[in-house]
């Protein structure tokens, strides 16, 4: 088993190429690729604001394939990415070709790229298969994820349609999803927080179990159940010895990859290492109850 983080809470603080450094020294095996930088959507205007990150540049695969080499000589790899969303939008789409292009280069091997919350399965397999055949010639899978809306009556995240629906939401939803598009390049990315959002399906464990093979990718984060607060595990409300036990009985091959991206909020460029630290130490905490927890 091997542990990842997104670098994306650590770039804004000493940006990419010293994050990945850091990530490695931690303790990490691998870095997730965090590609919303190429595309700032403003979610009031509904608008790109401009950018000039190296990401935005004509210069974004010179870029990625550096990250690689510093992820290389820091001993650790790219296992995956997450390119920009929200994909309901025309404009983010126009960049997720360029996403599946920045996977590749920086040596990930599954791009997670979210469905639209309001859309159907029919609908975002739309989507999902104009991209395929890029992402093969890349040598890329796509990886849905489970997502979630806010019902402000009931303060919680339930998924029923039509008020409150999110795509991937519950288990019968992501593999809705997952057969519309049918494809072994096309596979699941589970958020462990979302999932555990109060009304948000039957909880992790539940998941992980129906998505079976499909799941190949996961996004791992703690919350208060209610909340998507993206926290280092053990740190809030969720079992995870429950979803340990549930990777185990599927099986799970893939990488162990925190999305804890608001974890380092309170850490300043100098400390940041020390957030890192405490983020990796949660992750080899999971490892080892993968690791060691006796198999049926």
């Amino acid at each position: 088993m091997r542990i990842s983080t997104e670098i994306e809470s650590a770039s804004k603080l000493v940006g990419e190429e010293k994050a990945i450094q850091l990530i490695a020294k931690a303790g990490f095996d691998a870095w997730d690729f965090s590609l919303t930088a190429m595309c700032n959507y403003d979610y009031q205007t509904g608008r790109l604001i401009k950018t000039d990150h190296p990401l935005a540049s004509g210069k974004y695969l010179q870029f990625a394939r550096q990250l690689k080499q510093i992820g290389l000589d820091c001993g650790i790899v790219c296992n995956q990415s997450h390119a920009p969303f929200p994909t309901y939008s025309v404009d983010v789409r126009s960049y997720l070709k360029r996403s599946i292009e920045c996977t590749k280069e920086a040596g990930g091997e599954i791009c997670v790229i979210h469905p639209a919350n309001d859309m159907s399965a029919q609908e975002n397999a739309e989507m999902y298969l104009e991209l395929l055949p890029f992402a093969k010639a890349c040598g890329v899978k796509i990886a849905t994820e489970n997502m979630w809306n806010w019902n402000c009556e009931k303060n919680q995240s339930p998924t029923s349609f039509p008020t409150t629906f999110a795509a991937c939401g519950t288990s019968e939803s992501f593999l809705e999803h997952l057969k519309a598009v049918d494809d072994d390049c096309f596979v699941a990315c589970l958020d462990i927080g979302h999932a555990e959002m109060q009304g948000s399906g039957s909880g992790a464990a539940s998941m992980i179990r129906a998505l079976g093979h499909y799941l190949q990718a996961l996004h791992i984060h703690d919350n208060d159940r209610l909340y998507d607060c993206h926290q280092i595990p053990f740190s809030m409300s969720i079992d995870f010895a429950e979803v340990v036990k549930a990777l185990q009985e599927i099986h799970y091959q893939g990488y162990l990859t925190l999305e804890a991206t608001r974890y380092l909020e309170k850490y300043q460029p100098e400390t940041v290492f020390e957030g890192l630290r405490e983020m990796a130490a949660s992750a080899k905490k999971l490892e080892a109850m993968f690791l060691n927890t006796p198999k049926d």
